[in-house]
């Protein structure tokens, strides 16, 4: 009999929220294939979970596109790969703003086109996005623009693919502890990646006919489930050690 296990791609998936989902949806059953651009790590999460992998970077649609042919079918898109890259306007050069916008948009676009190939109705697609796509950084304009054009294009697409049955979400997550808070100049009260992946996880248990276009995820400022604030690198370099 063939495997009727749902199979899954995510992307980003060696490390942060990307490698959390892959445990999670592993746990669950689903056959995957993990993408990322770092091979060895990479190779350290597939054997964690079981799961066949392809070293990729994602905004490119030939190296994608390997991704795919791997998976055969797709039922299934994580979209977690993202750099939170960037600095003022001022001091920006052009050539780092365009490569966060190829790490975090132009790579939602490849991955989509390529994976509604072999994406039959049920198939369902979550893009990982920012709380600085509806609130901007100052300091991260391009982080924050390539976010908020994800949530664009992710709506449109959402538009765009209903009436083949396809669904698509977009996870608006607050600050969630992952080295690329590292070089944050304030302390926070962060998510585990594990919150977001089980949001990730739950989304797929979902009706086909139900549409929940945003989920926004962060965690409680106070009271008694409130976490120890995240102190950053940068923000201990600065003595800066309670929230503001």
């Amino acid at each position: 009999m063939a495997d009727q296990r749902r199979l899954a791609i995510i992307t980003g998936a060696s490390s942060g929220i990307g490698l959390a989902a892959a445990h999670r949806l592993a746990d669950a059953g689903y056959d995957l294939v993990l993408t990322a651009r770092r091979p060895d790590p990479l190779r350290d999460a597939a054997a964690a979970t079981g799961a066949r992998w392809v070293a990729a970077d994602c905004a490119d649609p030939d190296a994608f596109a390997a991704v795919v042919a791997e998976a055969g079918r797709v039922d299934l898109v994580v979209h977690a790969a993202g750099v939170m890259a960037g600095t003022f306007v001022r001091r920006e050069s052009i050539e780092a703003f365009d490569a966060v916008l190829r790490t975090n948009l132009r790579s939602a676009f490849v991955v989509a086109a390529a994976a509604l190939t072999v994406m039959p109705a049920g198939g369902r697609f979550v893009f990982v996005s920012s709380s600085s796509s509806t609130a901007p950084q100052p300091g991260k304009a391009a982080y924050s623009a390539s976010k908020a054009g994800l949530n664009a294009f992710a709506a449109a697409l959402a538009g765009e693919v209903e009436r083949d049955g396809i669904a698509v979400h977009t996870v608006v997550i607050g600050p969630v502890a992952t080295p690329m808070l590292d070089d944050v100049h304030f302390p926070m009260r962060t998510l585990g990646v594990d919150d977001v992946a089980m949001a990730i996880a739950w989304l797929d248990t979902l009706a086909p006919n139900v549409r929940l276009p945003v989920v926004d995820l962060s965690s409680v400022e106070a009271g008694p489930f409130a976490p120890e604030p995240l102190v950053p690198r940068a923000a201990q370099e600065l003595g800066r050690t309670t929230l503001r």
